[in-house]
């Protein structure tokens, strides 16, 4: 792709192209006016296109089944070690820019593709949010595995395919609860078996993201693109919720099980950075969606009204029925009454029989 990409740009524009073809895009609705604009698209752009959204699909999956675990490792390395050498530290450092850079693609990726009618922009002051909730999202989550896994070594085995197994299955689980059809229009050279590798090999990438951050192109099989279009912020927010749940009770069994290693580590305040870090990540997701997003005129509802109507949600599930807080006040009630009632009898008991209430005081 290297070749041909350097091959086509240095040519381009020296013979005429037999053909253009004429893309439409819509503009950004402004005061409730979006404009189409038409552009000529020449058959060696159409290709230089075609190669960069290549690599950029690369650079997500080099990240996330690459970079990921060479910084999980060479972390975990220094910890046991406690020592980080310059060398190992630049690698790492490297290796964590990797996966935000991936991680920042495959944000920008999924806006390009559920806003493919739109001429999408993106702004700096986006790049720098999506930069930094992926930073603080990413660092917190594999200083947090690393950790664990440095104290009970057999049981992160368990957490990483939990998670892992969980992820992969998920989109096919909603997949064949939705009693579609399998998909065939992939591609037309592809086999049913063949087929069903890709769909794997992209669900394999998907578990991949969501093991260490918020994967942000939803993979919906039953989808003629494969991709769920529609903004969940539901989805999102069982995400981060259930996900801070799982970093909070990990660095608890770090705490209880942490070894000589961490003799000269505070370790409370060590779990506390790292909570406050990954609620810093949460903090900078939710500016970029409520401020920075190119599309968020498109949205249905803001980030905030999503967030607001999920945990009225959840807080209505948590809440017992009116049924069974009424038969607990009809319960209580009734309590009182037989409460009451016993002691009005043992009232007029003694007052009827003086001598007994007598006898019983003595």
């Amino acid at each position: 792709r290297c070749v041909e990409v350097f091959y086509i740009y240095f040519h381009a524009g020296r013979v005429e192209e037999p053909y253009v073809s004429i893309t439409k895009k819509r503009q950004m609705p402004k005061d409730g006016y979006s404009e189409e604009i038409e552009k000529e698209v020449g058959q060696a752009e159409g290709k230089l296109c075609t190669h960069r959204s290549a690599f950029r699909r690369a650079s997500v999956i080099q990240a996330f089944h690459g970079s990921a675990p060479q910084l999980t490792l060479q972390l975990y390395i220094c910890v046991l070690q406690q020592e980080i050498t310059a060398a190992r530290s630049i690698f790492m450092v490297l290796s964590l820019l990797s996966i935000v850079y991936g991680a920042l693609r495959c944000n920008i990726l999924a806006i390009k593709i559920k806003y493919d009618d739109y001429d999408v922009s993106v702004k700096p002051a986006a790049y720098l949010c999506i930069f930094m909730w992926r930073s603080f999202e990413i660092a917190t989550r594999v200083t947090v595995l690393v950790l664990f896994s440095s104290v009970l070594q057999i049981w992160t085995l368990l957490v990483v395919l939990v998670n892992f197994f969980g992820f992969f299955f998920y989109p096919w689980i909603l997949f064949w609860q939705s009693k579609s059809p399998f998909p065939e229009n992939i591609e037309k050279a592809l086999s049913r078996v063949g087929t069903t590798i890709v769909l794997c090999l992209l669900t394999f990438l998907y578990a991949g993201i969501n093991m260490f951050c918020w994967s942000a192109v939803q993979v919906k099989l039953n989808d003629p693109d494969l991709i769920n279009k529609s903004q969940n912020w539901y989805r999102l927010t069982v995400y981060y919720m259930l996900r801070f749940i799982e970093n909070a009770f990990l660095l608890l069994m770090w705490y209880i099980y942490k070894t000589d290693i961490y003799l000269y580590v505070c370790a409370p305040l060590l779990v506390l950075q790292l909570l406050i870090g990954y609620c810093m990540a949460v903090l900078f997701m939710l500016v970029f969606y409520q401020f920075c997003h190119p599309c968020k005129k498109l949205f249905s509802s803001s980030i905030s009204e999503g967030l607001l109507s999920c945990f009225t949600f959840l807080c209505f599930i948590c809440k017992p029925p009116k049924s069974t807080m009424l038969m607990d006040k009809a319960e209580v009630k009734s309590e009182n009454t037989d409460e009451a009632q016993s002691n009005s009898k043992t009232i007029h008991s003694q007052k009827g029989n003086p001598h007994q209430s007598v006898s019983s005081n003595a």
